[in-house]
């Protein structure tokens, strides 16, 4: 049985050979700190093992939880006093680029459409095989789609050495540095803020504002609110328990009895559509245009603010008319 854990040590793994790579590399002016930021990263993964097993009296090695506190606060240090850099990328020319994208043409989202293509497969599939640890067919899948897609990225372009992809997802990772782990950070932020109350500090302010029974006031309340604390923190991830606990299981589900699949998952898309519009996301919005060299760092918030809008309409639509 493939455990959830191996890819946890997969990605760990690829953090500590990109940060190797680092250390090696004369061209970042901070490849010492750099190295040190991604490879004590990526040791946190199979620690985080030891943690969990430690907390939740699983088996195997137990490890205390306290090293892994400093290593997220050392973590902290190093981004945020800028001491990360990056390097000037082992790439090919403008010309060999084009020749190559004249080549191989549509071909070249080939490997992107195998990831979703073999999670979906893993899930709906594979899930009661037994091959897949319980209740992390889609995680897992979503691994197994990555491995799959690097593969076939390297038959599509007839690469040879593993050691290219790498490079240039360490580029990729150089250029996008610590907003790398923002949505892990506010995902756990939103779990702070459930744990203290603010859903349901919230729920008060919204009971008090809301109609009695007012279906469609509180499916608005709910979709928007997503929306906005979004749009305020950044993730949908983080703004979902805190809506969920003031809204959308007290006053959609229980009291109103809507279908809870279906009104926490459309609640959800509702808050994606505010990720679409907060520069808050910028792993998502800023570091794109970083990457693409746009004038206009705000570029694509801009450009999508149209269907983030559309899509909070649309799902307020949905949630009243099918969701009850």
């Amino acid at each position: 049985m493939i455990k959830v854990e191996w890819l946890y040590w997969l990605i760990g793994l690829v953090f500590v050979v990109m940060a190797v790579q680092m250390a090696m590399d004369r061209s970042n002016p901070n490849r010492w700190t750099s190295a040190a930021f991604w490879g004590l990263l990526g040791l946190t993964f199979p620690y985080g093992t030891g943690v969990a097993n430690a907390t939740a009296g699983n088996g195997g090695w137990t490890l205390p939880a306290e090293p892994l506190g400093v290593a997220v606060l050392a973590l902290i240090v190093l981004a945020g006093f800028n001491f990360l850099g990056k390097g000037v990328p082992v790439t090919t020319t403008g010309e060999q680029r084009e020749a190559a994208a004249a080549r191989l043409g549509s071909k070249i989202f080939i490997p992107a459409l195998t990831i979703p293509l073999v999670a979906i497969v893993c899930a709906s599939v594979l899930d009661e095989s037994g091959l897949f640890e319980s209740g992390k067919a889609t995680l897992l899948g979503l691994g197994v789609g990555c491995i799959a897609a690097l593969v076939v990225g390297m038959l599509v372009t007839g690469e040879k050495k593993v050691s290219v992809p790498i490079h240039s997802g360490r580029s990729m990772l150089e250029a996008m540095g610590a907003a790398l782990l923002l949505p892990q950070l506010l995902a756990v932020l939103g779990s702070i803020f459930a744990a203290a109350g603010v859903g349901d500090q919230v729920g008060d302010i919204m009971n008090k504002v809301l109609p009695d029974d007012s279906k469609y006031f509180a499916v608005v309340a709910y979709c928007v609110g997503m929306f906005l604390f979004t749009v305020i923190m950044g993730n949908a991830f983080a703004a979902f328990p805190v809506m969920t606990a003031a809204i959308g299981w007290p006053v959609l589900i229980q009291q109103m009895h809507g279908n809870e699949p279906a009104v926490l998952a459309i609640g959800m898309l509702a808050g994606f559509a505010g990720t679409l519009c907060t520069p808050m996301a910028a792993n998502f919005n800023i570091v794109p245009a970083t990457l693409l060299e746009l004038k206009d760092q705000y570029g694509p918030i801009k450009a999508q603010l149209p269907t983030g809008i559309a899509l909070l309409g649309c799902c307020t639509v949905i949630m009243a008319l099918f969701a009850f």
